[in-house]
């Protein structure tokens, strides 16, 4: 196996870990969680681990956007057996 291939495994394994459910967890999840997870939403779909720099404003952009729709939604979930807020 080449140098290469064994980045791509690499590179390919750190691409597919799963995003953590941030719904209902003890301690609520904090902006940071929020963030890593639109982070690791965005490489997942883009296919970037660190995008180019001509790629990289709408990369970033992507994750605020996502971290920031996604901290509404959790603020918004109804979840049963927990006080509505």
């Amino acid at each position: 196996m080449s140098g290469g291939e064994l980045s791509d495994v690499k590179y390919r394994q750190l691409m597919c870990r799963s995003i953590k459910q941030l719904r209902s967890i003890e301690p609520e999840a904090t902006p940071e969680d929020v963030q890593a997870a639109a982070l690791q939403f965005v490489r997942k779909i883009s296919g970037y681990r660190q995008p180019s720099q001509v790629n990289s404003r709408a990369f970033d952009k992507a994750v605020s956007d996502i971290a920031t729709i996604s901290q509404k939604l959790l603020a918004d979930l109804i979840v049963r057996g927990q006080p509505v807020r």
